[in-house]
């Protein structure tokens, strides 16, 4: 008998040995430190608004639904939990505030630490380019980051004249500014890192 809400004997997650165990969805709860899902209702505002929603594999309000079921490797391995621009649409829509954005990025470091990795390769790396370029500026420098982008992508020259162009027009700078004290930049970094 499975004694904890959430997790169905016919999903391929579950287990009937009759022992307590964690289920996804209190593992997905543990991370996002707010709403519980459970309060989900399924009223599909989320996805109605979500300006990605037409290009996910999954809508928000699915990968919810999946995780009430217990299906993580199919929530871990799916592309909607990359496509998320935690545009934060969907929290304000929800009527139980329910935070979608914050459990995208929670599922996102699972996939990661699981070791199933991103199935939307580059926008780990777009995000790996942005961190890094935090961290070293405490701010952003667009054309450091993009080059940093481009080489872990391996997407060297597709957009290569727009950015000529960019630069042409005084729209991209080769050094920008950085942060006085970017030892407290590098400190929250430090600190993020060992929670």
């Amino acid at each position: 008998m499975v004694k904890s809400f959430g997790c169905w004997p016919l999903t391929e997650d579950c287990e009937t040995n009759g022992e307590d165990m964690k289920t996804f969805l209190d593992e997905v709860n543990e991370k996002i430190h707010g709403v519980p899902i459970q309060r989900c209702y399924h009223c599909r505002k989320c996805t109605a608004g979500c300006p990605l929603a037409s290009v996910m594999e999954y809508n928000p309000n699915k990968i919810i639904k999946m995780i009430q079921l217990g299906m993580k490797e199919k929530v871990l391995g799916s592309s909607t939990i990359w496509l998320c621009a935690s545009c934060e649409t969907c929290i304000t829509r929800c009527p139980n505030e329910v935070d979608i954005a914050r459990m995208m990025d929670a599922l996102r470091e699972m996939a990661i630490v699981s070791g199933v990795g991103a199935r939307e390769k580059n926008v780990l790396h777009f995000h790996e380019a942005f961190l890094a370029n935090i961290r070293s500026n405490g701010r952003i420098n667009e054309t450091m980051m993009t080059v940093n982008y481009k080489l872990k992508s391996g997407d060297l020259f597709s957009d290569a004249a727009m950015g000529i162009s960019m630069f042409m027009k005084g729209k991209l700078a080769l050094i920008s500014p950085k942060t006085k004290d970017i030892q407290s930049v590098r400190g929250i970094f430090d600190k993020t890192k060992n929670a």
